[in-house]
């Protein structure tokens, strides 16, 4: 593997972190890496609040679930997708322009992932950790109030970077047979295949360092599809102007 891949393979995520800031002039650099990401229609349909004043960042943290790693990294950041910029921009070039449009939801939520997971990889170049924060969608609307964000523009997830404090394993990841398919979808095997990866992750779960616990893949997708589903998130986004037409 060249240093891309091996970089890219050895993902995880950081939870604990050093009381060491990162210097800004690398933490520019980050943030300038993830605009070079691609964007469609180069739209650039996202927005990044930089959390820095302290009660505000122990607010998310609280908001998102009790995570105290958002108070504890060097840097946190929430990534918003926006419309409002590039619709108003349109709209002063000329343009009779529509808002609201599911498109539009898509795109900058799209654009917001590319441009993040940029910000990761350039972090993770430099020795950095992070976390992505998706636990701020737990009460969107109070992180938007509390970082004074317009109609338009929505908060994703958040991002934790800092210097890290632990060495966690790497978490296996569903075997390509599962996820790459040739000239159609067929899942026939997908069953098997899963339950392989259920016996694989019962063992990375029982050996890992700190953490240890009793339980499978398909055991820890239950909250996504119960507790996690966010029913709120349909009125939040029409409230914000996306996904109603």
């Amino acid at each position: 593997m060249n240093p891309t891949i091996e970089l890219l393979t050895s993902h995880r995520s950081i939870r604990k972190f050093k009381d060491q800031a990162i210097p800004r002039a690398l933490f520019e650099q980050l943030i300038r890496a993830g605009q070079a990401a691609a964007t469609s229609n180069h739209v650039q349909a996202y927005t990044i609040i930089h959390v820095v004043n302290p009660q505000n960042r122990q607010k998310i943290a609280e908001l998102a679930g009790g995570q105290p790693y958002i108070a504890s990294c060097s840097d946190f950041l929430v990534f918003c997708a926006d419309m409002k910029r590039a619709t108003e921009a349109a709209e002063r070039a000329g343009a009779d322009v529509a808002r609201g449009m599911t498109e539009q939801l898509l795109v900058a939520s799209i654009d917001t992932a590319l441009m993040a997971q940029n910000v990761v990889v350039a972090a993770e170049s430099e020795g950095l950790g992070i976390c992505y924060i998706g636990g701020i969608r737990n009460n969107p609307q109070d992180v938007s109030e509390l970082l004074n964000l317009p109609a338009h523009v929505y908060p994703v997830f958040g991002l934790c970077l800092g210097y890290p404090d632990q060495a966690p394993e790497v978490k296996p990841r569903l075997p390509l047979d599962a996820i790459l398919k040739e000239d159609s979808y067929d899942d026939s095997r997908d069953q098997a295949l899963v339950d392989n990866f259920d016996s694989e992750m019962r063992q990375y779960y029982q050996a890992r360092t700190g953490s240890n616990k009793e339980t499978t893949w398909s055991e820890q997708l239950k909250p996504l599809f119960t507790s996690k589903l966010r029913p709120h998130m349909k009125d939040f986004l029409n409230q914000r102007g996306f996904g109603v037409k």
